[in-house]
């Protein structure tokens, strides 16, 4: 009888024991849907297409991305988070991601509870661009210009809340000056009136905006990290450029709906990881403006906690809201 009990466990225990493996071994089972929660052409959209392509070639089933803009990035967000946690549905995020639950007061989806982190995937500067027929030659003159005109010049960003947001904000109240916030639904629709000249300022993702500065398309006046970058280094940073103390930096990450398998997360943070160091790929990115950062999944949570806490403290001492 002992040994009849002691096999009876043994028997309800092996498949637990190796559920995990197997589910593993078995992911991915069928296509990807990878959601950018923006319209296509902006930061966000071009390292996800870059990602969705390499991890297409190293599992062989079809990476699909789903661009679902507006609001932030808060209704492609909560579609991934509205999305069955079996590891097939993917999120990219930017830094805005951390800002949203101090704007938006009734989000759809709770950010820590609905959403498992995976990986941080690069961090990359801002860069402050004018349309070329915008007076303003650097960072000085500008500050001028809009003292000058206060509330008479426009900026883009890519929704309230976002890091184009923060960082003209941040902008201006640093340099006591105004200008007049035009949200967008996303980087690539301000991008393109920028371009148009419909707008003249926006602080716009180095991903996108290198490429634009140096065929002429737009005149790049500073960078928002404390350092210079490798692919502009003749611009300056703007607190170099004439405000002192100004440092700011866009993120992005990789996220899955709450409760995904943690093998099936450890697989993909995995594979994300060995693509993020392929050579050839990070020289790509670092001469478009971006710096990798393949995180795991307990580091990548815990630097949400600070940035949440960070966007926090910004929101409040701005004033900012879902309005402004």
């Amino acid at each position: 009888m002992p040994r009849f009990k002691a096999l009876l466990c043994w028997c309800v225990l092996v498949p637990g024991m190796f559920s995990g493996a197997a589910t593993a071994q078995n992911y991915p089972s069928g296509p990807i849907r990878w959601i950018v929660p923006f319209p296509p052409g902006g930061g966000t959209d071009i390292l996800a297409r870059t990602l969705a392509q390499k991890l297409h070639e190293a599992w062989g089933v079809p990476v699909v991305v789903d661009n679902r803009g507006g609001a932030n990035g808060t209704i492609g967000t909560a579609l991934a988070a509205k999305a069955p946690p079996d590891g097939q549905t993917l999120l990219i995020v930017p830094s805005g991601f951390a800002v949203n639950p101090s704007i938006y007061r009734n989000l759809p989806y709770d950010s820590t509870r609905d959403l498992a982190p995976v990986s941080q995937l690069a961090a990359s500067p801002l860069i402050l661009a004018v349309h070329p027929s915008f007076p303003p030659q650097d960072v000085k003159s500008l500050i001028a210009f809009l003292k000058a005109r206060p509330n008479d010049v426009n900026y883009g960003s890519s929704g309230n809340g976002s890091p184009p947001h923060i960082a003209t904000e941040l902008f201006k109240y640093m340099t006591r000056t105004r200008m007049t916030h035009i949200p967008y639904k996303g980087a690539g629709p301000a991008a393109v009136d920028l371009i148009a000249g419909q707008i003249p300022v926006y602080f716009m993702n180095a991903l996108s905006a290198v490429p634009h500065i140096k065929a002429g398309r737009l005149r790049g006046l500073g960078v928002t990290t404390d350092t210079r970058f490798a692919a502009l280094p003749e611009l300056p940073t703007i607190a170099e450029a004439g405000v002192p103390g100004y440092a700011m930096s866009n993120w992005y990450g990789l996220l899955v709906p709450g409760g995904t398998p943690q093998v099936s997360i450890a697989r993909l943070q995995g594979e994300i990881a060995r693509i993020l160091n392929l050579p050839e790929l990070k020289d790509r990115l670092t001469r478009e403006g971006a710096t990798v950062v393949a995180s795991t999944p307990d580091q990548f949570a815990a630097f949400l906690k600070v940035e949440m806490e960070k966007a926090a403290t910004i929101v409040k001492a701005a004033g900012l809201t879902a309005s402004n």
